[in-house]
C-alpha cells in the first residue's frame, strides 16, 4: 500500500472530498490522476483537463507510485 505521506505534492483533509488524497491546494483526488492515465490520457491532458493541478504535482505523484513499487 502507498503512503501517501511521504508525497509532498499530495495532501488529504477530512473536510477535502471525504478525506481522500488529492493533489495539493485542489480538490481533484490522486485517483482521478491514475483513472485517466489508464483511459489513455497523457499527462498534458490530465493537467489540462484539471488546471488547478501542476505537471510538476503529477510527475512527484507518478515518481512516488514508482519508488514505492521498486520498494516492495
Amino acid at each position: 500500500m502507498l503512503d501517501w505521506n511521504q508525497c509532498a505534492a499530495v495532501e488529504h483533509d477530512p473536510e477535502v472530498v471525504s478525506g481522500s488524497w488529492v493533489f495539493k491546494g485542489t480538490r481533484v483526488p490522486v485517483k482521478a490522476l491514475f483513472e485517466n492515465l489508464e483511459d489513455g490520457a497523457s499527462i498534458t491532458d490530465f493537467v489540462v483537463w484539471f488546471p488547478g493541478v501542476t505537471r510538476e504535482q503529477a510527475e512527484a505523484v507518478l515518481g512516488h507510485a514508482e519508488k514505492s513499487l521498486l520498494a516492495a
